[in-house]
């Protein structure tokens, strides 16, 4: 017995020495209290990010100027397609060294990679699909709208199609294993992209007018039953309107409407998905998401993408498989806080994968940090600047990479939180410790000329709990003062305010803050245009 333990034994480290990596030694997520981590080389990892262009990445040629640009933002990853088109331009004949030039060089700058995986759907479309898949429509088909008129989507109910998307991803993930296991440049994947329907709510080929007369599946059928009390409202109201019903085709079910269209193709859209994840992981298991194009106001569906990885669908996607770790939005819309609360509302992890590179993304960026303590966040184009030395993302994102141990230890505990201010939003109150501290605009001083402005820049702040006395506080553009909360017959006064930097991991004090920097010791502050981490020890007197 002793022997064959020992064989065993030996044969496993084998094993383990060949591949680099164990299993659970791979990129993978982790609950850390209420919250989610990314764990990369066993350590958390979070993701200051920013998303190429949808050409960017065609060649090494175009790459060649980016790379300098990344670096002086201070990213950490870079998320960049990979084209079904270009890794199989010969069914069955793949290519990926377009794929591997990405990550050798990434590993040369010191970054790491999300891929965003361009099959079947892109932004709706199938414009990434080989044209060997283009050109056989018979074999791949598309979907139809009501007037049996074709569109450049190809339909999630040909087999076909979902064995096409299948044996491209997997052939990636499983040179994606062989090439990278060992370093972990790749530590995520966006499965397709922007899923959703155009220009009509649902498909009408005849496979999908099919599955839409037969019973609504019973696997749907049961999660509903199973999260009744937790389903998204807007969701919850469609069933409970027909009347809980459980039997039956989906218009018995959920009622005859464009809602019941959506629903339906959600549930065909992820179910093709979570196959083409699942395949995927069956190569190499590391995390993989889907993101959203967001609805507009007013907007039905069929006039915007439509069915997609969506809050008020996240049930039905979540219902089909559990290949996809999570949904995550795409901001090209102004409702930052709204979305980002429908998309955690379950308790879900966020990771903003596309956010319009424009004045307010770097500011959002840190609240999604700081408030949501997301697993990370991307501008998208991020190598359109000119100066990127310059840009406000690479101060935002110095701060947070310097702070990133701090955050990920505290991570979960009810120990961070973040502010995001402007003109219309000049305050916000966080409670932490054994303080209640109300963040203002800088503009709220009136110290400036520019305050009389109608626009008031974007800023923000992230706060950290060390103890219950002593806190980090990070961003721009701030006011902050403070008030005891377990005995509000007590004063609250600063008793240190230290500016810094980490370095090596190791707080250093380069600046002793007192007299006017924090008002005589009324407030602690960093004004609009500088970007700093402050250390504050708070205490009380009668």
């Amino acid at each position: 017995m002793f022997d064959f333990l020992n064989i065993r034994f030996f044969l496993l480290t084998l094993l383990i020495v060949q591949f680099g990596f164990s299993q659970n030694k791979i990129p993978h997520l982790q609950k850390k209290g209420n919250k989610t981590q990314l764990m990369v080389n066993e350590k958390p990892f979070l993701v200051l990010g920013g998303e190429l262009g949808n050409s960017s990445a065609t060649s090494m040629e175009s790459m060649e100027n980016i790379w300098p640009k990344l670096k002086d933002m201070k990213l950490n990853t870079v998320l960049t397609p990979v084209y079904w088109e270009l890794i199989e331009k010969e069914e069955g004949k793949f290519d990926f060294s377009l794929v591997d030039d990405l990550i050798l060089r990434a590993r040369k700058e010191d970054l790491k990679l999300v891929f965003l995986w361009f099959g079947s759907w892109k932004n709706s479309m199938s414009s990434h699909a080989p044209a060997w898949v283009k050109l056989n429509q018979k074999k791949y088909p598309r979907i139809k709208n009501d007037k049996n008129k074709s569109h450049e989507i190809l339909t999630p109910f040909s087999e076909n199609n979902l064995k096409a998307d299948i044996n491209a991803f997997q052939k990636l993930m499983a040179h994606l294993r062989d090439f990278d296991q060992k370093e972990q440049t790749v530590i995520m994947i966006q499965v397709e992209n922007e899923i959703g329907m155009l220009p009509t709510a649902r498909d009408y080929c005849p496979q999908a007018n099919e599955a839409f007369n037969n019973e609504v599946p019973a696997e749907l059928v049961h999660y509903l039953q199973k999260n009744k009390e937790r389903l998204a409202p807007e969701f919850l109201e469609i069933w409970k309107v027909n009347g809980f019903k459980t039997k039956g085709n989906w218009e018995q079910v959920f009622g005859k409407s464009l809602q019941t269209d959506e629903i339906f193709m959600a549930w065909y859209f992820s179910k093709f998905t979570n196959a083409v994840a699942k395949a995927g992981k069956d190569s190499y298991a590391i995390p993989m998401f889907v993101n959203a194009a967001l609805n507009a106001a007013g907007k039905k569906p069929g006039e915007y993408p439509s069915a997609g990885p969506l809050p008020h669908l996240m049930d039905t996607w979540k219902a089909a498989g559990n290949s996809v770790d999570f949904l995550s939005p795409d901001f090209y819309n102004p409702l930052f806080k709204y979305w980002n609360d429908l998309f955690t509302r379950q308790g879900d992890p966020l990771f903003i994968p596309e956010h319009k590179f424009d004045k307010t993304a770097p500011f959002k960026g840190l609240y999604a940090i700081g408030h949501y303590e997301a697993i990370g966040f991307s501008p998208f184009s991020i190598e359109s600047v000119e100066d990127a030395k310059k840009e406000p993302l690479g101060k935002i994102y110095d701060l947070a990479q310097q702070l990133t141990p701090v955050i990920e230890a505290n991570k979960g505990l009810h120990k961070i939180d973040g502010v995001l201010l402007d003109k219309e939003n000049q305050s916000q109150i966080v409670q932490l410790g054994d303080y209640e501290f109300t963040f203002k605009h800088d503009y709220t001083l009136n110290w400036s000329d520019d305050a009389k402005e109608a626009t008031w820049p974007m800023t923000s702040a992230i706060i950290i709990e060390l103890t219950p006395n002593e806190f980090y506080i990070a961003g721009s553009g701030i006011v902050v003062t403070f008030k005891p909360v377990k005995d509000t017959t007590r004063n609250a006064g600063i008793l240190k305010v230290d500016q810094g930097t980490f370095e090596n991991k190791v707080w250093k004090t380069f600046r002793h803050f007192n007299g006017d920097q924090t008002h005589q010791g009324r407030h602690v502050r960093i004004a609009v245009g500088d970007y700093e981490i402050q250390k504050v020890q708070l205490y009380t007197y009668e």
